[in-house]
This record gives C-alpha cells, sequence and structure tokens, in this order.
C-alpha cells in the first residue's frame, strides 16, 4: 500500500459495552489494525473484520508495558502502510486518554485522523451508581482531577486549594492507589470533614 492510511482515535466508553458510540463501533468495524487499551470490554473486538490485525497496548501497573512514544510509533507506522487504524481507548479520549500526545504526532506526520468522543467514567460510572454530577440545588458543576498524575513531574499541577473549596462536585479519577494522599490534601486545603464521599 502506498498512499497514507487513516487513524481513527476512539473513545470505547466506562466498560459497558453497550455505552460504546454508534460512530465508535463504526471504527471498529472498517479497522485494518486495531489497537487497544487495557480498560475497555473485550466483547467491543467483536465488531472487527476477521482479518483485522489486534495489537494490545494495555498499561499494567504490576508489569512491563508499551511505553506511550512506542504506541505513538505504531500508530505512524501502520498509518504509513496505508492501513485504517482504530486506537480504542476506555472512557473518553480527552480526558486523560493521552490523546492529544498522539493528535499531535499523527498531524506531524501529516496522518489524518479523527477523534471519535466516548462517553467518560467520570459521569458514567456515578450515574450507574445512582449518584448525578449536577443535581439542582447541591450541585451547579463539577470538576474531574486526576488521581494519579505523571511521576515524572517535579511537582503536583493540581490546585489543590480550589479543588477543596470549590462548591461543585468533585470526581477523582484513578485515585485508588493515592487516596490517602488525596484525603490528606483535601482537608488540609480546607474541604470539609463531613464531606459526602463515594468510592467507586
Amino acid at each position: 500500500m502506498s498512499k497514507t492510511g487513516m487513524v481513527y482515535l476512539v473513545g470505547a466508553g466506562p466498560g459497558d459495552p453497550r455505552l460504546l458510540t454508534l460512530r465508535g463501533k463504526e471504527c471498529i468495524e472498517r479497522a485494518d489494525v486495531i489497537i487497544y487499551d487495557r480498560l475497555l470490554s473485550p466483547r467491543l473486538l467483536r465488531y472487527r473484520r476477521p482479518n483485522a490485525e489486534l495489537i494490545y497496548v494495555g498499561k499494567d501497573p504490576h508489569q512491563d508495558s508499551l511505553k506511550q512514544e512506542q504506541i505513538n510509533r505504531l500508530l505512524v507506522e501502520h498509518a504509513k502502510q496505508g492501513k485504517i487504524v482504530t486506537r480504542l481507548k476506555g472512557g473518553d479520549p480527552c480526558v486523560f486518554g493521552r490523546v492529544g500526545e498522539e493528535a499531535l504526532l499523527l498531524a506531524e506526520e501529516s496522518i489524518p485522523f479523527e477523534i471519535v468522543p466516548g462517553i467518560t467514567s467520570a459521569i458514567a460510572v456515578p450515574a450507574y451508581a445512582g449518584i448525578p454530577v449536577t443535581h439542582r440545588g447541591i450541585a451547579s458543576s463539577f470538576i474531574v482531577v486526576t488521581g494519579h498524575e505523571d511521576p515524572t513531574k517535579d511537582q503536583s499541577h493540581l490546585d489543590w486549594e480550589a479543588i477543596a473549596t470549590t462548591t461543585g462536585t468533585v470526581v477523582i479519577l484513578m485515585g485508588v492507589q493515592n487516596l490517602a494522599w488525596i484525603v490528606d490534601n483535601l482537608l488540609l486545603f480546607g474541604r470539609p470533614a463531613d464531606t459526602p464521599v463515594a468510592l467507586i
């Protein structure tokens, strides 16, 4: 194949395969190569063509996995072979999904791409637990915060004072491992100790 292919950067939703968008399903169905993460339902791969190549690039905190730079190169290499590549990410690719890094490299390499939004766990998981992230008279806004920053950073980029004092709902993703540190920071910067909390 001589012509440049196409890359779809697809949000696979929060785990329930029924929450994949129709556009996401179309991108899986037409792909020559599917490069997929750990946090998505394997049932989504049933939509692929029989001859589609599957490449697992899931990041497991307990074992070695591909670095983001290696994943980026995979996207470029396959697209430059003229293939249609679907990059499947859990949730929404723009919410802590590192889609910006992948999209920037594709743009630099003049490879056409499309970002396909997905349903983020930040709203879907609380909703499935019966908790709307906004509710009139209780919370008119919400913020989404990472509970697991890049460990190579010299210092946190999170404004804990702003997070702790917001009047809206605070949704913290990927926070189980750092839960004690998160709670300490929220209390230190003024979050009331009697704030209702759900750990899902």
